[in-house]
């Protein structure tokens, strides 16, 4: 497989979504699909009518006919639902997810990766972060099952997932040891999936894997050390959007309550090279001239997030893109809005929960749990927190109160962004929260009238 000059990135829950993703690899490039919340996503898209008929016609070609039946016979609505109706949505996870969840993911995995690569024959991937692992395998069998070519992920340490394609690919479980606060390190924890159930003979493809990594250090212990093969990296750098890597060292904030990154977070790309693996730069190399730049260093190519979040493509919904497009907005490394307790670039944007007054005027609800943390009680049992939730909840379950206080729900407003966000009985609508890169006040020429190919056009000018 040729590989990519331009990789798009798998951004937000639903930003990269399959017309993004199949846009982009169409025109020659690797489009890739964000597969954080595609459960969520589609059984929303099912109660909204299904516009389009799109996730109806991906189900209907899932391996699993009665499974795929039964997921549209629960949650389909014809006529779609009212506005002001909340939405039916899956419960918390309490002891690992259920089998039912669990087809959830792999069907809204195999969905998305199914209709990316619906009509061309380019390369489409899928983006994770470590840090949701409960989610993590069922979202890479669907997307396997949907014939997947790249699997990037990021947001931890991944060394467990080649190996874990590795066995996908060949129809095998597979298990993934999962971060649990309080744990002794002779603790042992961990998630299984057992593909075997959805009935597959022939063996899998198994999709190229790039990590997504921020330090030398980082590159090394994966090419050689973990489970399986690493085919590549990504090098992303803090001025990227989403979540950035903390700083190596003490976190060390200014004025601005924004982290401080200096010379020991920069990537030595000589040492990459020494590791002989294809890598892409990413951060700030989303304007024109910056691939010449990223090749004369030696790397692939380049991947991009910001111009294609604002393309006519993107999953972000048009209000939003002409919100950030009306005029120039301050964008902050915030260090406590994330759940996850990475940093996350957020675009002070009134009416957004950047907006100090709406964040405040939320309810604290956690209804989703993407990102919750889990910890080992008293008694040795797991129980699940979030610094998001209600504080006094949080507190409970031993969470400290200076990680709450500014924390917010991205699981709510990554939704909200896309238009899937949760209504409430009582009227609430979830707010939206933008995440978007520091580079997106030099990418002017950006547009919701353009597309995904124009923004590659544009970026491939040497």
């Amino acid at each position: 497989m040729q590989l990519p000059r331009i990789i798009q990135g798998g951004m937000g829950v639903g930003i990269s979504g399959w017309q993004l993703a199949g846009a982009v690899a169409s025109a020659g490039q690797l489009g890739v699909v964000s597969g954080i919340s595609l459960d969520e996503i589609l059984i929303r898209r099912l109660q909204l009518g299904d516009p389009g008929g799109h996730m109806r016609r991906a189900l209907s070609h899932f391996p699993l006919k009665d499974m795929a039946k039964h997921i549209i016979d629960k949650f389909f609505k014809e006529t779609g639902k009212s506005a002001d109706e909340p939405f039916v949505q899956n419960t918390l996870p309490k002891d690992g997810l259920t089998e039912e969840r669990e087809d959830l993911v792999v069907a809204g995995s195999f969905a998305e990766i199914f209709l990316a690569r619906e009509g061309h024959k380019g390369a489409v991937g899928v983006n994770l972060l470590e840090k949701i692992q409960e989610f993590c395998m069922p979202t890479l069998y669907g997307a396997m099952l949907a014939g997947v070519d790249f699997v990037t992920m990021g947001a931890g340490i991944p060394r467990e997932i080649p190996g874990i394609l590795d066995r996908f690919s060949k129809n095998l479980s597979a298990s993934f040891r999962t971060a649990v606060t309080n744990a002794l390190g002779s603790d042992d924890f961990k998630l299984a999936f057992d593909p075997t159930r959805y009935g597959q003979e022939k063996p899998l493809k198994r999709p190229k894997f790039l990590a997504i990594i921020a330090s030398n250090v980082l590159a090394l212990t994966l090419a050689k050390k973990s489970n399986g093969k690493v085919d590549g990296f990504i090098i992303e750098g803090p001025t990227a959007g989403g979540h950035n890597a903390p700083p190596r060292g003490a976190m060390i904030l200014d004025e601005n309550e924004e982290p401080v990154y200096g010379s020991k977070d920069e990537v030595d790309l000589e040492k990459i090279k020494e590791l002989g693996l294809p890598f892409w730069l990413a951060g700030g190399y989303s304007v024109k001239g910056k691939l010449k730049e990223a090749l004369d260093k030696g790397a692939q190519g380049i991947q991009a997030g910001t111009p294609f979040m604002l393309c006519a493509e993107s999953g972000l919904t048009p209000e939003l893109k002409d919100e950030v497009m009306r005029s120039s907005h301050e964008v902050r490394t915030d260090p406590y809005a994330s759940p996850t307790g990475f940093p996350f670039k957020v675009a002070l944007i009134p009416g957004t929960l950047s907006d100090d007054e709406v964040f405040q005027a939320r309810p604290r609800i956690c209804n989703l749990g993407y990102l919750r943390e889990k910890y080992k009680k008293e008694d040795g049992s797991i129980g699940y927190r979030c610094s998001a939730e209600p504080v006094a909840a949080y507190e409970a379950k031993g969470g400290k109160l200076e990680n709450a206080l500014k924390s917010k729900c991205l699981c709510n407003a990554l939704l909200a962004n896309i238009g899937l966000g949760s209504v409430y009985k009582n009227g609430y609508h979830e707010a939206p929260l933008i995440t978007i890169g520091n580079i997106v006040n030099d990418t002017n020429f950006v547009n919701s009238r353009i597309s995904a190919k124009e923004v590659i056009d544009y970026l491939m000018e040497l």
